[in-house]
């Protein structure tokens, strides 16, 4: 009896064996398949009405992550401690549509940090961050609405062609407020309210020819200087040389008086 239940046990026993290890060959084939991503700290995909997100808000950064799907759509890298944007940080997300980069460090963009996402990005927002001063060539090409709003900003000619070179977001230029200024009365003001009234490059290349004319002119008076002391001098040595001829016999005087003529002219 006993026999005869081990011998009918023992297909029951081989199948589940089976059965297992078939399952576990599923699940290693599946994981080679699509292994398990290991995003960076505090980072993590998802889809947000169809796009393909990846958020990192307030996730401690402070460097633009390097393991972003170059499939996704929205990303969000706000609330972090990111200080600059080098060239080429976005270079393998062609289809980006959305960069949140607000309130963060960042004080500098670097020329091309946004190459690449010419064709598709249509929103990008700088807000809050503490920037300066920035090149227009660093949104070369970029079609995206640009906040730009709550920086310290230094209102001065590079802005000025910055802001005419992008897009800004609707409702967002008021936000953009002179921090510092080489005009002491721009400072507190709005950017668009003080270049409506000044062309600050205009400005800037009056100064700038001013300085020149400074430059010229006082080189020029240099130049006169020299050769009024050069004359003058010249003509204190033959004034002295003559009164030296004429203490001289009437011979000896004569022939240097000749030489010191032929000398003067």
């Amino acid at each position: 009896m006993l026999v005869a239940q081990r011998i009918l046990l023992r297909p029951i026993t081989m199948g589940l064996l089976l059965q297992s290890l078939f399952l576990l060959l599923l699940f290693l084939l599946s994981s080679c398949l699509h292994p398990a991503a290991a995003f960076t700290k505090g980072c993590y995909p998802s889809e947000e009405e169809g796009l393909k997100t990846f958020r990192c808000s307030n996730a401690q950064l402070t460097e633009v992550p390097r393991d972003i799907p170059n499939d996704t759509n929205k990303l969000y890298l706000d609330s972090n401690q990111i200080p600059f944007l080098p060239r080429d940080a976005f270079r393998d997300l062609p289809l980006l549509l959305e960069l949140d980069l607000s309130h963060n460090a960042i004080a500098r963009v670097e020329s091309g940090a946004f190459r690449g996402l010419a064709e598709h990005l249509h929103s990008l927002d700088l807000s809050s961050n503490r920037l300066v001063s920035v090149s227009k060539d660093a949104f070369s090409n970029l079609k995206a609405k640009v906040n730009l709003s709550n920086n310290p900003w230094l209102c001065d000619c590079r802005l000025q062609e910055l802001i005419r070179a992008v897009e800004l977001v609707a409702d967002s230029s008021g936000g953009i407020v002179c921090d510092s200024s080489a005009q002491e009365e721009h400072v507190g003001k709005a950017f668009l309210q003080v270049i409506a009234d000044t062309d600050l490059c205009n400005v800037y290349k009056k100064t700038t020819d001013i300085a020149m004319l400074v430059t010229m002119f006082g080189w020029f008076a240099m130049v006169i200087s020299y050769l009024v002391y050069y004359v003058r001098q010249n003509q204190e040595d033959a004034r002295r040389h003559l009164e030296y001829l004429k203490s001289l016999p009437s011979k000896q005087r004569r022939s240097e008086e000749s030489s010191t003529i032929s000398t003067v002219v």
